[in-house]
């Protein structure tokens, strides 16, 4: 069955806010005499009426911290719907997040509080480029995720929260992050290993060392991240994270480097925002999702609000199961054909991911962050 999903904009304009929500395209199917409900089981996985050919299929995926770069709105601001998404995310967080995406500076949108809500926007902005440009990608999608705060753009995709809710829960994530990383100097490294690097057995020597020789307790170091086989994130404090630069030779590791992030995201040091975060979102009203969409947590789909509302605040605090998530999503035969994948949001930071977990799947990948003609001449390839 074709899928009936579409990206609809609606205006509140008694506060003059915005939100984006996925809703049910129904109008042919309603000759038919099909519901919603029963569409929406359709699409939720749960009953399949004929076999979907994947090429036809579409995916999209929104990228996290680290993706955002001055000026990453521009491209976006002549869509329809996306100055008014910047003018109500401006209104809620007490700030102009516009002028922060197009002009920076640079070190001040790079910090945690304005990078997520700017990360956030803008990967929408992308969902109104697809609907603008090419609404049958929008049409025809299937599935959805996002890497770290990424995962609250899917989530919005997928109608499950509304954008002003994603938007004050982003606020408040970002804060109560930061708050948590002032506590303690920690960080974060990328690791290239090989199939030889044992990242464990890395992490616990690191806490090892700092106990035996430096003479410093309760240490944390732990794969914060499975970015694509072999390449993993660590977070932790500083001091383990240096020995681990330090040795990485001695635990075959091609390159560690130290990533621009103010602490240790997506690690047991993240606990306190998880109180903080969960004890809002429990005054939000959340839906369930009408496609599927992944969690960081292990990698699968939601199966409802209520496990969105279990689930997403633990994320801070656990791995981002980004390499399980992508097996998930492109785990086909060896003769099955793969979706087409849009990543949506500044950067192409997921495509790169993607090219190392699934080659087959990378070569139906389209990035939206790209000028109108590339986007147009590469959608012609798929």
């Amino acid at each position: 069955m074709k899928s009936l999903v579409s990206w609809k904009t609606a205006s509140r304009v008694c506060s003059h806010t915005y939100r984006n929500i996925l809703t049910v395209r129904c109008t042919s199917s309603s000759q038919k005499g099909e519901d919603v409900d029963e569409l929406a089981v359709d699409l939720l996985g749960l009953q399949e009426k004929e076999k979907i050919d994947p090429s036809t299929t579409n995916a999209v995926l929104f990228p996290g911290q680290g993706s955002q770069y001055v000026g990453m709105a521009k491209k976006y601001l002549r869509y329809p719907n996306v100055k008014e998404m910047y003018e109500c995310a401006s209104e809620i967080l007490g700030y102009n997040l516009l002028d922060l995406c197009l002009n920076g500076p640079r070190s001040k949108i790079d910090e945690t509080v304005h990078c997520q809500p700017a990360v956030l926007v803008t990967s929408l902005a992308g969902v109104e480029k697809l609907q603008s440009e090419t609404p049958e990608v929008l049409e025809n999608c299937y599935m959805t995720a996002g890497y770290s705060v990424g995962e609250y753009a899917a989530l919005v995709f997928a109608g499950s929260l509304t954008f002003e809710d994603a938007i004050r829960l982003v606020q408040i994530r970002a804060q109560e992050m930061q708050k948590a990383c002032d506590k303690a100097s920690t960080g974060m490294v990328s690791i290239i290993g090989g199939a030889r690097t044992k990242f464990n057995s890395a992490c616990n020597d690191a806490v090892q060392h700092c106990h035996e020789h430096l003479d410093v307790e309760n240490v944390v170091c732990k794969v914060s991240g499975y970015l694509a086989p072999n390449v993993r994130t660590v977070a932790g404090h500083l001091v383990a994270l240096e020995y681990l630069q330090s040795r990485k030779k001695d635990y075959h590791m091609k390159r560690v480097q130290l990533l621009p992030v103010s602490g240790a995201f997506h690690s047991v040091l993240m606990q306190p925002a998880k109180k903080r975060l969960r004890d809002i979102l429990a005054n939000v009203s959340i839906s369930d999702p009408i496609i599927k969409v992944y969690s960081n947590i292990d990698g699968k789909p939601y199966h409802s609000a209520k496990d969105i509302m279990v689930k997403l605040p633990t994320q801070i605090t656990k791995p981002v199961h980004w390499e399980q998530t992508m097996h998930q999503i492109f785990s086909r035969g060896v003769k099955e054909n793969m979706p087409n994948t849009f990543e949506c949001g500044p950067g192409k930071q997921l495509g790169a991911l993607l090219k190392k977990c699934n080659g087959k799947a990378w070569a139906n990948y389209m990035p939206v962050d790209v000028e109108s003609s590339d986007y147009s001449n590469k959608l012609d390839e798929l």
